[in-house]
């Protein structure tokens, strides 16, 4: 007998097959062993729809205030070899004269 997956909305191990779907008993999630994997990949995309990978080159579509600083990153800035990490600020990136940054992918878009 195979080890089912637990449930990956309450994490239940009482899980069982139903055709196609797992179900889980406690919650009356359903899910495909298909989908699950899916769940895990997230798509991150720019301000004009674009998917975004790791290595990209972006340019910044509006001035962005640094935290903590006065400085400004301005309009047209281009970052290249972008990194992406999970969170808020989806963007991990060196820009020339800042260092490193964190970016929202909703103010960048695609070169």
């Amino acid at each position: 007998m195979s080890k089912l997956p637990n449930c990956p909305k309450c994490s239940s191990e009482y899980t069982y097959e139903d055709g196609s779907l797992f179900v889980c008993p406690e919650c009356a999630h359903e899910w495909t062993s298909e989908a699950e994997l899916n769940e895990d990949i997230k798509v991150v995309r720019d301000s004009n729809g674009n998917v975004l990978n790791d290595g990209d080159s972006v340019s910044v579509i509006k001035d962005l205030k640094v935290k903590g600083t006065s400085s400004v990153i301005k309009i047209g800035t281009k970052v290249k070899s972008i990194r992406l990490v999970e969170g808020d600020h989806d963007i991990d990136c060196k820009i020339d004269g800042f260092g490193a940054m964190k970016l929202k992918s909703e103010f960048v878009k695609k070169i």
